[in-house]
């Protein structure tokens, strides 16, 4: 055969920007956003991100600069995450729960030109601005009025001379063409880690691996076309997952949440017939523990992607025996959205539902956009037994993986190694069927008396326990042994009180290995929580040290 290649024809760029053009053509009429009382069309929406693109072109705003957003999920979220990169810029969503020092080291880090603020998050911005280092040049700020009446954010108007996003909008071109990427390895976002365990990384995705993680996750769980998604997942984590590029791909309805309460969840659900929405277990825990006054009947079977931290199988149990059908995906920041999922099997429908919740807990298959997904052994370099207990290192390989961490190549060669593997630094078990599971991260993994003891597991145990809500479980300092479990639980309402640690530690002792059993239980009221809901181990940890190490015969400290 003669040989044939690329062609003009061919090899256009991926990018997701597209997905919106679409969307203004094929569902032009359509519900695209809807917040409050204000629903816009796709139509709308389209011309709208033209204007935002126009506009920032107009303020000088050009190929490669940063922009940031410091938003809760209103429709400019939305928006920015077309409207910013189509004007050629790089979109970056900061954690709005984070402190004005880190604010600061990431807006100095990023170079950020442009900053779109909300006004409960304008105090924020403005310390972080504060502790910019002498003759770095800050960024621009707009600030996005929320005109809806919330009984918690009632702000006045900003003055005529403040240029605000609306006004900003006012300015631009609804017909403006917009800046298509010269390469679809052009970067598309910034997205920093956590930060919850060292300094915050900037991870870069480019077009091609934001349009492929984008379809892979629609597909991989058999997204419908039209679906209505409720954003009770935050936009700046992870880019939602993707699913702002991929509402657009199937002319969904995004219903916007500006925060996120039980109440607010199932009021949603029922008032605009959600049929999607995502969320860290703490959201499925939240459901499923909700008040019986504050729970709806569902108008239908309502679908929940979790992920973020292993769900634990006696809330996926719970969710699901209230009529919420549970996907369980892992992905990284680093990943853009999900690369692995626990694709569900037709036969395990037969089985008790213990036994299907116990199975949805693991991580699972790598999606279809992924090439390969192993666990490796951290001393030879290869890939564990499949028998389900031989804990390694999680690595991938696939177009979704991020270019690498900007300004940081230490870092990323630290991550992206010769090998052609990303080592993700989760500890995990192949079992036998080909599907994993998370155990750990290697930090939090327990060493106590030799016997490495998976925190998850133990938490996963505990949540079993009828009287507890949330459980997460870390190493404290133990004389004899090196390190022993320490729970920190929160108890369900009604609960407190009535159970106490002596009596955690008795059921325990009933369910679990002797050397996995929880040597101190501290009751909490709440958990520390990332603003994506994984538990601040760190926190945690570091409350377990001061306690000090506990000693032979000891058992549990209040």
């Amino acid at each position: 055969m003669e040989k044939l290649g690329a062609n003009p024809a061919n090899s256009c760029p991926l990018t997701p920007l597209g997905f919106l053009e679409r969307a203004a053509t094929v569902f032009a009429d359509c519900p695209s956003v809807v917040y409050h009382g204000t629903v816009f069309t796709w139509s709308q929406t389209y011309r709208r991100c033209l204007r935002l693109a126009s506009a920032l072109a107009s303020l000088g705003v050009s190929r490669r600069d940063v922009v940031s957003v410091l938003l809760p999920n209103v429709p400019a979220m939305y928006e920015a995450h077309f409207g910013v990169p189509m004007s050629g810029a790089v979109l970056n969503t900061i954690n709005t729960r984070l402190d004005a020092r880190t604010v600061a080291v990431l807006l100095r880090h990023s170079g950020s030109r442009l900053v779109f603020v909300d006004p409960a998050l304008l105090p924020l911005l403005d310390d972080a601005l504060r502790l910019l280092p002498p003759g770095h040049a800050a960024p621009r700020v707009v600030l996005v009025e929320d005109t809806h009446d919330h009984e918690k954010d009632r702000f006045p108007p900003a003055p005529a001379t403040d240029l605000t996003y609306e006004r900003l909008l006012e300015m631009g071109d609804p017909e403006f063409k917009w800046v298509r990427p010269a390469s679809e390895w052009d970067p598309l976002v910034l997205n920093y880690t956590s930060g919850t365990t060292a300094a915050p990384k900037g991870v870069v995705h480019c077009h091609r691996g934001i349009f492929l993680v984008t379809m892979v996750t629609l597909v991989d769980w058999a997204v419908p076309p039209r679906p209505t998604f409720l954003w009770t997942l935050p936009m700046f984590h992870a880019n939602g997952w993707s699913f702002p590029w991929g509402m657009a791909a199937l002319g969904g309805t995004n219903v916007c949440l500006r925060r996120v309460d039980a109440r607010d969840v199932y009021s949603a659900i029922t008032d605009h017939g959600v049929t999607h929405l995502c969320g860290a277990p703490v959201v499925l825990s939240m459901l499923a523990n909700a008040p019986e006054d504050v729970r709806r009947p569902l108008p239908g079977k309502i679908r929940i992607m979790t992920a973020g931290s292993p769900p634990p199988a006696a809330v996926l149990h719970r969710a699901e025996a209230l009529g919420f059908e549970v996907s369980h995906g892992y992905g990284l920041t680093e990943t853009g959205g999900h690369v692995v999922s626990c694709a569900w099997k037709g036969e395990w429908n037969k089985l008790p539902a213990s036994e299907r919740a116990r199975l949805k807990a693991r991580q699972g298959v790598r999606t279809p956009g992924m090439a390969e997904v192993d666990i490796l052994d951290g001393e030879t370099g290869r890939s564990v037994p499949r028998d389900g207990s031989t804990m390694g290192e999680i690595v991938l390989r696939g177009g979704c993986v991020m270019l690498g961490y900007l300004n940081d190549s230490e870092a990323t060669k630290a991550a992206i190694r010769d090998d052609g593997w990303f080592y993700t630094g989760d500890v995990g078990v192949m079992h036998p069927d080909g599907y994993l599971e998370i155990r750990d991260r290697s930090k939090d993994v327990i060493i106590s008396g030799g016997e490495n003891i998976s925190s998850v597991e133990v938490e996963s145990m505990l949540y079993g326990h009828p009287a507890v809500s949330e459980a997460a479980v870390v190493a404290r300092p133990d004389e004899f042994w090196g390190e022993t479990p320490c729970a920190f639980v929160s108890l369900k309402e009604g609960a407190a009180g009535a159970v106490t640690a002596a009596e955690v530690i008795a059921w325990s002792r009933k369910r679990m290995a002797g050397y996995m059993v929880p040597k101190t239980v501290v009751f909490s009221t709440e958990l520390p929580k990332t603003s994506t809901g994984k538990v601040q181990k760190y926190v945690l940890r570091k409350l377990a040290r001061e306690m000090g190490p506990t000693r032979r015969g000891s058992s549990s400290k209040m």
